[in-house]
């Protein structure tokens, strides 16, 4: 199976800061790679650079055979690229509508929208077809994740970056969850996701990449890693087991 992104001997500096220290990483076309490490291992560096939100300082991030690593963010979005951030970046004081209105670049008006693609994320996504004219604000945090990724999907989309979804969300939604990105692993939408539970990570994964200070330290299938409690405990420093 082809690549889709590839980026290789990326580094990156945020400052004064060396973040990423030459990373290697491949996404497939069309299958769910998770991104898992340690807090401050350079996950979400890794998602912010490949946005364009900072800047590789060499090194290479290829899209769909395109070197993107000093393209500006709106381009990069043109091309299919969509990141949903660990804070969501919903607008709290706006509806549901709105905020997939201002998500949609092509639509001027709801009238505008893509009622067919609409149609698909409710299939996914039921509650935002509910919460239609609902302040964002006030909708659960798990409807508030899955307006965050809605708003990624409104338009088609190649390549979906997601920076911890279930950060924060109580077990019963996080399955609702779960469930939701696996309806959309069938839609092969190619996507590059960080998390930190693991179980997470066990049930949706295709392939896995885990970082360590900075670096890409192990790649392979998801499902290797999680048969194997030798290498989740040297990798990760714990088991996945044990957060099942």
């Amino acid at each position: 199976m082809s690549s889709l992104l590839s980026l290789k001997g990326v580094h990156t500096h945020i400052g004064a800061y060396h973040i990423l220290h030459g990373v290697d990483l491949e996404v497939r076309q069309g299958q769910l790679t998770m991104l898992l490490g340690r807090n401050g291992a350079g996950k979400t560096t890794t998602l912010r650079t490949i946005m364009g939100l900072w800047q590789a300082s060499s090194g290479t991030v290829t899209f769909a055979g395109q070197d993107i690593a000093k393209r500006e963010t709106p381009d990069i979005a043109q091309l299919g690229i969509a990141y949903v951030p660990e804070n969501m970046g919903i607008f709290a004081d706006l509806t549901v509508r709105e905020n997939l209105l201002l998500a949609a670049r092509q639509a001027r008006s709801v009238d505008d929208l893509d009622t067919q693609r609409l149609e698909w994320l409710f299939g996914f996504f039921p509650a935002l077809k509910k919460f239609w004219l609902y302040p964002a604000g006030k909708l659960s945090g798990g409807q508030k994740q899955m307006l965050a990724i809605a708003r990624a999907l409104i338009e088609p989309r190649r390549l979906l970056l997601i920076d911890e979804p279930s950060k924060g969300l109580a077990p019963a939604i996080v399955r609702n969850l779960i469930e939701a990105l696996r309806e959309l692993k069938k839609s092969e939408t190619t996507v590059l996701l960080v998390e930190q539970n693991f179980s997470v990570a066990q049930a949706l994964g295709d392939r896995v990449a885990v970082m360590d200070d900075g670096r890409v330290v192990h790649a392979g299938a998801m499902a290797e890693l999680a048969e194997n409690e030798a290498l989740q405990q040297r990798l990760l420093g714990l088991s996945l087991g044990a957060h099942q």
